[in-house]
């Protein structure tokens, strides 16, 4: 007797979408009809999956979760895991195989930015409706459905991040002292700032401040700097006609010199070889 009824389809990318893409191993629903355990490991697979009906368990890296309707699961199948449906309300389950290139990085930065590989998704509409222009793009065999993978998968993981987002509270205090530090940095990133600086103005441990911000923002502040800096040098670059000398004191550099490296390092040319492509 059939444990299960799925509609899935089995994909093989091409050698170009392995370098370039995220892509598809194999995407599919399936209908629990009477319980039974599938486990997996050492698997160079990564896999996200939706409860739309019923209930069932999933142990990830030994630790065991209850899935209801609504649940979502985001793991890496190197690590092992399992899944059983309930018998009393067996689940119907959506789901993607995937891999590619970035997939990996896109995991683990979900992973340290302290994500739980199981949460309910607030946009649980979306996530179906992705999830279905996915399976429908892998239907046929034609010279778009390896780049509209990439592009479903990429909107798939992009609200599992959003997730978080959406979730933290407006009154959390932490939140509220980040929020505070962030609009601080945009108005005076061009003036001297440090960390010893930020935590002192704000009353808040350098590691703590370290930490949380990494945790929320997913970069670090002295990265942030660095982005907002080059992004005002680049504008002044292109629509004024200061000096490089000028721009990197005023985008709050020390000097032209480091100024210069930081901006060849981040850019791939010189703030002038910048100018005058742009």
């Amino acid at each position: 007797m059939e444990k299960s009824r799925s509609n899935r389809i089995l994909a093989t990318p091409s050698s170009y979408a392995k370098t370039h893409y995220l892509y598809v191993q194999e995407v599919g629903t399936l209908k629990s009809i009477e319980p039974h355990v599938s486990s997996r490991k050492n698997l160079n697979s990564f896999l996200l999956l939706i409860v739309t009906s019923g209930r069932g368990q999933l142990t990830f890296k030994g630790q065991l979760y209850t899935l209801t309707a609504g649940d979502c699961a985001y793991i890496n199948c190197e690590d092992p895991y399992s899944h059983e449906s309930s018998d009393i309300e067996p689940w119907t389950l959506t789901w993607v195989h995937f891999n590619g290139k970035e997939a990996a990085s896109f995991y683990h930065n979900f992973k340290d930015q302290g994500y739980s590989p199981i949460f309910k998704p607030i946009h649980y509409e979306t996530f179906i409706e992705c999830f279905y222009h996915l399976y429908e793009s892998q239907k046929n065999q034609t010279s778009t459905n390896e780049l509209l993978a990439n592009k479903y998968l990429v909107e798939l993981i992009t609200l599992c991040f959003m997730e978080k987002q959406d979730r933290l509270p407006p009154e959390d205090f932490t939140l509220g002292k980040l929020s505070l530090i962030q609009e601080y940095i945009d108005k005076h990133f061009q003036e001297k700032l440090s960390l010893d600086e930020l935590s002192a103005h704000f009353y808040i441990s350098k590691f703590h401040l370290t930490r949380e911000y990494k945790k929320v923002y997913g970069i670090t502040i002295g990265a942030y700097i660095l982005s907002k800096r080059i992004s005002k040098a680049k504008s002044m670059l292109r629509f004024s006609e200061q000096s490089v000398e000028f721009i990197a004191i005023a985008c709050g550099f020390l000097d032209s010199g480091y100024f210069i490296k930081v901006f060849k390092k981040n850019e791939g040319m010189t703030p002038l070889e910048y100018r005058h492509r742009w």
